[in-house]
């Protein structure tokens, strides 16, 4: 029989947590705020299941495009293409960069 190959499937590391990081979320994480335009890292908490994106875009860096309910509509670049995700905030950390 072929092994399963699901969602998480593979992605151990990537959503395994630092242990002094593991335990409940920070509030800020969940109240923060983003507005059109601002510069987002999308990064997998995964103690959050819902509105989780797929492991192949945790590290990337997104444009905020619009909010949709509690979450927002991030505008990535993959390849030569560009995907709109639906995340919600606490996978989302804001970019201090350029």
């Amino acid at each position: 029989m072929k092994p399963s190959k699901g969602y998480c499937a593979a992605s151990r590391g990537v959503l395994k947590k630092p242990i002094r990081e593991k335990g409940k979320p920070k509030l800020t994480k969940f109240l923060y705020e983003y507005t059109n335009g601002d510069s987002v890292i999308i990064k997998i908490n995964s103690t959050q299941q819902k509105a989780l994106p797929h492991r192949r875009y945790h590290g990337k860096i997104g444009k905020v495009v619009d909010k949709r309910g509690r979450g927002y509509i991030v505008r990535v670049a993959t390849g030569n293409s560009t995907r709109d995700l639906i995340i919600r905030t606490e996978h989302l950390e804001p970019y201090k960069g350029t």
